[in-house]
């Protein structure tokens, strides 16, 4: 099985096309208060570029359900990821949609199933979510083995296929740990990040 990788917090056509030449399986676009906040209208033009076969993705954190279906629906995206306390509700909502949902949680002493809240893909952060800081993913079993679930938090190219090689994840999930400066993406460590995560034996979650 390849490993699934997705590159988030794009915001330009360089940055689109450079994850896309370089393999990426998802595209993130941010849609939450952050240096990576792009608008709905920037993500549709961005999306447009992005092939059929590449899940495009909307990262919110906490906002209303009805800000989430009408920036989805504007921006033409194929997934919403959701940072925060949404309930198994508020997920059932948006699976009417037909969005691909991934559920974001952060790693501590107990790891959600994948699918608990009928998402369709779990992402686990760092303890201090988007904080960039890589953590420790050797000291227990992050998550059970064949499910879909991503790791994230502090991943670089550097570090990326030892953590493949620890977790054994289904797929990797990276955005500051492919930056030139806070929020400005830099094309040469996104290629080098899909290579790396790649590398070696396939994951095994």
């Amino acid at each position: 099985m390849t490993l699934f990788v997705k590159i988030c917090g794009l915001r330009t056509e360089q940055d689109v096309d450079t994850a896309v030449e370089a393999g990426a399986d998802a595209i993130g676009f941010v849609f939450s208060d952050s240096p990576r906040r792009i608008d709905p209208a920037t993500a549709a033009r961005l999306a447009a570029r992005i092939p059929e076969n590449v899940l495009t993705v909307g990262v919110f954190r906490r906002e209303p359900l009805e800000y989430v279906r009408s920036v989805a629906t504007e921006s033409g995206i194929g997934g919403v990821q959701l940072h925060g306390p949404e309930d198994r509700d508020y997920y059932a909502s948006l699976a009417t949609g037909g969005w691909t949902l991934i559920r974001a949680a952060a790693f501590g002493d107990s790891v959600p199933p994948c699918g608990e809240f009928g998402e369709d893909m779990l992402l686990l952060d760092a303890p201090v979510p988007g904080s960039g800081i890589a953590w420790d993913w050797s000291r227990k079993q992050v998550a059970a083995a064949g499910e879909k679930w991503l790791l994230a938090g502090g991943l670089t190219p550097e570090n990326v296929r030892e953590a493949v090689d620890v977790t054994r994840p289904w797929g990797v999930d990276v955005s500051s740990g492919v930056e030139a400066s806070r929020g400005v993406k830099d094309p040469t460590l996104i290629t080098a990040f899909v290579e790396a995560a790649r590398a070696g034996a396939p994951a095994a979650g």
